[in-house]
């Protein structure tokens, strides 16, 4: 099959695959298509919002619809590094057996990333980048498709640990996550307080998943959209010449090389979604918001003056 007909078929299942999740996650449709955006570039996501707003359920029904193994991890105070990755126990044979953690299946759910300390959290990175684990000096490669799916709760910060710069960085996309409109809440409510049960079918396997990864990272790109992309990405950088005047004002550190892959392959997808073979700045900017607002870090005055994320990167539009 030729890459046009393969994208003919990725609008399709895509098509498929957000009524699906439908079933289930009423209204939300922004952050769904984030997400996805995010699994089919081969990228993680942090989501960002508070208590029931069904964070768990939305990824545990987009690892349905897309055939994939799912795990959830509650990050806590006291979570271990070895609680995540797994451990060696001496067998009945008095040999060193390795017992596989959690973090190996196609999508980890890490709930409350930000509850557990920098050490436990650091134990995410290796399988993050290299999609592998290192124990006791063993490396252990992980299933592929393999996406991390983080939760942050913005309110309740006693008791946290804020995320490393570094590890923020790995994160493709951070979703902020909305209230329900009133319409969406009524019937949130409707469909989830009777004894009537929805299944979620399976229309992906993780080879196919694989595949259309493949396709998207082959899609051509115009040499003016890769320059649009590094362009936006070096104007939140407040000490370059190219900075914007907002940025420059409300922006201590702006965003990395890393920022730049990410806008291109997210337009991509983006791109692929809607059933273009090549995407324009357009389809840049439409993934701009999630990919930059946690790569920029903002300075007091911007704090004191209430000056969003959003506002300064729609201004470099």
């Amino acid at each position: 099959m030729s890459d046009v007909a393969k994208i003919e078929n990725f609008v399709k299942k895509f098509a498929a695959l957000k009524e699906e999740v439908a079933k289930i996650i009423i209204g939300q449709e922004e952050v769904v298509d984030q997400i996805l955006i995010s699994i089919f570039s081969g990228g993680h996501s942090l989501l960002i919002g508070v208590p029931g707003l069904a964070k768990t359920l939305m990824v545990n029904t987009i690892s349905k619809a897309l055939g994939l193994d799912f795990k959830r991890i509650q990050f806590t105070p006291d979570l271990m590094p070895s609680d995540i990755l797994g451990s060696e126990i001496l067998d009945e044979n008095r040999q060193f057996k390795f017992i596989k953690g959690p973090i190996f299946s196609n999508i980890i759910l890490a709930d409350e990333i930000n509850r557990t300390p920098p050490k436990t959290q650091a134990a995410l990175l290796e399988a993050m980048q290299e999609r592998s684990v290192t124990v006791a000096g063993h490396q252990y490669k992980l299933n592929l498709p393999y996406f991390v799916l983080a939760t942050q709760n913005p309110i309740e910060q006693e008791g946290t640990y804020p995320l490393p710069e570094a590890q923020l960085d790995r994160f493709m996309f951070a979703i902020n996550l909305k209230y329900p409109t009133f319409k969406e809440e009524v019937n949130v409510v409707k469909a989830t307080t009777t004894d009537v049960k929805t299944t979620v079918n399976a229309l992906f396997t993780a080879e196919e998943i694989i595949d259309f990864q493949n396709v998207i990272r082959r899609i051509p790109v115009a040499d003016n959209v890769i320059e649009y992309a590094v362009s936006l990405v070096a104007k939140t950088r407040p000490k370059e010449d190219t900075a914007a005047p907002i940025v420059k004002e409300f922006i201590d550190w702006g965003a990395g090389p890393r920022a730049s892959q990410n806008l291109i392959l997210g337009a991509k997808t983006y791109a692929a979604t809607k059933g273009k073979f090549s995407p324009d700045i357009e389809d840049v900017q439409a993934v701009a918001i999630g990919i930059l607002r946690h790569r920029i870090i903002k300075n007091f005055k911007a704090e004191a003056e209430g000056i969003t994320d959003e506002a300064i990167i729609q201004n470099l539009f």
